[in-house]
């Protein structure tokens, strides 16, 4: 069984949205290791939006997930015993599609209702 399980290769793009929460901070505020964050996002070289509530992040799926690993690892590093983090991954293989198509394909039917 787990030889079948060899010859399945993951997706070849993704696209994910990450929110990583440090727990066990000295205070309440997280936005100096969500700055840690997206430094690392910005040397990854993968394309990344920040919001108000988390990452969006673009590439393979090896990419993506392993960035998300290194940011886990990054804070560790810096003293975070603890993080909890919320992934949703997309992928689809009908046609290509960045983060901001998603975004603009809403927007039409929004822009449409005026």
């Amino acid at each position: 069984m787990a030889s079948d399980l060899e010859g399945i290769k993951t997706p070849s793009k993704c696209t994910a949205d990450f929110c990583l929460i440090p727990i066990g901070t000295p205070t309440a505020s997280v936005s100096a290791q969500i700055a840690d964050v997206q430094r690392l996002m910005k040397t990854s070289g993968l394309k990344y939006s920040m919001h108000s509530a988390g990452t969006t992040v673009e590439g393979s799926w090896a990419d993506v997930t392993r960035v998300i690993g290194q940011a886990h690892t990054l804070l560790h590093e810096k003293g975070i015993v603890r993080i909890q983090t919320d992934i949703r991954i997309g992928s689809r293989t009908d046609k290509a599609q960045t983060m901001e198509d998603k975004v603009a394909a809403v927007e039409k039917l929004l822009a449409s209702d005026q």
